[in-house]
C-alpha cells in the first residue's frame, strides 16, 4: 500500500454511472486492488437515496423531476448538483479502515486544510448534540463529523464496508442548488469562488495521501469499467451505451 490511485473523472456523468464506479472500486479493493481516491461530478441534478431510505419518504412533488439513484452507503438523501463528490476505497488491512470515526475525521480534516489554502474558513462541527437524524435530506442532519462554514454544513460523508474494506464518499457543496436552496455551499458562504478544477487537484492528492505515501494519477481499469457498466445498466439502460 505504498501507492494510492488518484482518479479524476474528466466529464460529469449520470448518477447511475457514478454510483456504479464507486461500487466497482470497492469490489476491486476487496479483491486485493490498490486504495483509490476519486473525484467526480454529475451531468444533471440528481437525487441519491441512502441505502436504507424508502423512495416514498421523499417530500411529495419536490424532487419529482430529478433522476433518482440509490447509494451503497446509508444516511439521508442528497441533491447532487453544484458540488464536488469524492470517494476513497481502502483495503481491510489499512489502519484507517479499522476505525470508521477516524476515517471520517482524517478525510474531513484534509478537506478543511485544503479549503484554508484558498482562504475558505471551515471546521468540523465537533462534539455538539447530534440532531435531525430523521430528516429526509442529509444536509438537514447534524453530526459531529460534518464540515461546516459558520453553522452551514458544506460536506457530509458516508461509508460502506465489505469484508473489512471500506468505501467512503461524500459531497462538498460549492453553490446552493435550485432544488435544495436552503443549503448554501462553500462559495455562497465565502462570498467568492475559485476554479473548481483547482480545488479538485489539491483535494484529490491530499485525500490520497491518507491512503499511501505516493499517488498515481490514472483512470479506472478496463475490468472496473466493464463491471461499472454492468452494474449501472441494471438500473439505467442508457449506461449500456458507455462501453460502445
Amino acid at each position: 500500500m505504498d501507492v494510492c490511485r488518484v482518479i479524476v473523472d474528466p466529464e460529469p456523468m449520470p448518477g447511475a454511472w457514478n454510483m456504479a464506479v464507486d461500487e466497482a472500486l470497492l469490489e476491486s479493493v476487496v479483491a486485493g486492488g490498490p486504495p483509490t481516491a476519486r473525484f467526480y461530478r454529475w451531468d444533471r441534478a440528481t437525487l441519491s437515496l441512502g441505502y436504507f431510505q424508502a423512495r416514498r419518504s421523499a417530500p411529495p412533488g419536490r424532487f419529482a423531476q430529478l433522476p433518482i439513484v440509490r447509494r451503497l452507503t446509508g444516511g439521508g438523501a442528497i441533491v447532487h448538483d453544484r458540488e464536488l463528490t469524492y470517494s476513497c476505497t481502502l483495503p481491510a488491512s489499512h489502519p484507517l479502515a479499522l476505525d470508521p470515526h477516524r476515517l471520517y475525521t482524517e478525510v474531513h480534516k484534509k478537506v478543511i486544510a485544503r479549503l484554508s489554502d484558498f482562504a475558505f474558513v471551515a471546521a468540523l462541527r465537533g462534539a455538539r448534540e447530534v440532531t435531525h437524524q430523521h430528516e429526509f435530506l442529509c444536509f438537514a442532519r447534524r453530526d459531529d463529523f460534518d464540515v461546516v462554514m459558520g453553522d452551514f454544513k458544506v460536506l457530509g460523508s458516508a461509508q460502506r464496508r465489505r469484508k473489512g474494506a471500506v468505501l467512503q464518499h461524500g459531497s462538498l457543496i460549492l453553490r446552493r442548488s435550485e432544488w435544495a436552496g436552503e443549503f448554501p455551499g462553500v462559495f455562497d458562504c465565502a462570498g467568492r469562488d475559485v476554479p473548481a478544477s483547482e480545488l479538485i487537484e489539491t483535494l484529490a492528492d491530499s485525500i490520497a495521501s491518507l491512503a499511501a505515501p505516493r499517488c498515481r494519477h490514472t483512470a479506472i481499469s478496463p475490468e472496473e469499467h466493464s463491471r461499472a457498466s454492468f452494474l449501472a445498466s441494471r438500473v439505467s439502460p442508457e449506461i449500456a451505451e458507455i462501453n460502445k
